[in-house]
């Protein structure tokens, strides 16, 4: 009885410590964001066009990105009334080295110094396993990994040469769980967390803070950027409630307001929204019985995998066709013809 009560005191006693240990480091590492020379990729809409907004209202000099041109201008008016000093926008396809070259290139030129790099670009694939051919995992690899690893690599010289810098990739809960019908989706994910994780322990020696953010659903409307395959009608219905429903999924205010916490603080990494805290949590705990529950509902809940060998469809051109049962579950501000 007394070694279990030494263990226990022990283990609490441990516990303390490390909260301890870990709030020094936390107030150590803090920097403040006025003056900051802040990139972000994907930053026209979204939760890319949040961060930005946030790091505008901050005080923040910023970088913008994305690759429509007309969208990418439109963002920076909205960020320069939103306060920030100066706002580049440079057009760029992440997935193309040679422009985030051009991209950092700019940057630097412009403001001498990068500060943050917030590697926001992605892009989601929906279906099932038997509609994806090797080109899909190879198109969503090109943005949810090499997309984020070219403008990493971009910007080290000059942060190394600094030794200072922040760097944040928005990775998501589908980095730490498989989530059914997005498997080149969570793929992707699954190489840039391991790519997140690896980079954090290497780059500190620098003074260059790595922070990975795992988002859960985020309302955004970015169901309606999504690709579909398989029965693209089916399929998008499902990923468009669970994309958009209040208390599922989380606001693209507090995900920016959770980033920006993270990444000032130097965290290692964080995750956004109490059901991809639940799921990571029993992912961890259970893995065997996530793995058992998941394959579950990919039976019995989602569509019948069908019309495998269509193209696929951009979810904005299916947004119309969702049953009036369902739709209605869709709160005004997320549907495309009034979504932000």
């Amino acid at each position: 009885m007394r070694i279990r009560t030494k263990l226990l005191l022990a283990g609490l006693g441990l516990a303390g410590a490390s909260v301890g240990v870990r709030t020094f480091l936390r107030h150590r590492r803090k920097i403040a964001l006025p003056g900051r020379i802040v990139l972000v990729t994907g930053a026209s809409s979204g939760l890319g066009l949040m961060v930005a907004r946030q790091a505008a209202e901050g005080g923040a000099r910023l970088v913008i990105a994305a690759r429509d041109a007309e969208e990418l201008e439109l963002a920076a008016e909205l960020l320069r009334d939103a306060g920030s000093p100066e706002v580049l926008a440079v057009p760029t396809d992440v997935s193309d080295p040679e422009q985030v070259r051009r991209l950092v290139d700019r940057a630097l030129t412009r403001f001498g110094q990068i500060d943050i790099l917030v590697n926001n670009a992605g892009t989601m694939l929906v279906g099932p396993a038997e509609s994806l051919t090797t080109d899909d995992f190879r198109a969503v690899m090109a943005t949810n990994f090499w997309g984020q690893l070219h403008p990493i690599l971009a910007v080290l010289p000059s942060m190394r040469a600094r030794k200072f810098g922040r760097i944040v990739n928005v990775v998501s809960v589908g980095g730490k769980v498989a989530v059914p019908r997005m498997l080149a989706y969570t793929a992707s994910k699954f190489a840039l967390a391991g790519l997140s994780q690896g980079l954090r322990t290497e780059l500190v020696r620098d003074n260059i803070l790595m922070t990975a953010v795992y988002p859960g659903t985020i309302r955004t409307g970015g169901h309606t950027h999504a690709w579909i395959k398989g029965d693209a009608q089916a399929e998008y219905t499902w990923f468009a409630l669970s994309d958009v429903i209040p208390g599922l999924a989380s606001s693209a205010e507090g995900a920016a307001r959770t980033l920006w916490d993270a990444a000032l603080h130097g965290d290692p990494e964080v995750i956004v929204g109490w059901n991809a805290k639940l799921a990571v949590m029993a992912n961890n705990l259970f893995p065997e019985w996530m793995a058992e529950t998941l394959a579950v509902v990919d039976r019995y809940l989602m569509p019948t995998p069908t019309d495998l060998q269509k193209p696929a469809v951009q979810g904005g051109d299916l947004a119309g066709k969702i049953p009036e049962s369902l739709s209605r579950m869709i709160p005004a501000s997320a549907r495309p013809e009034t979504a932000g």
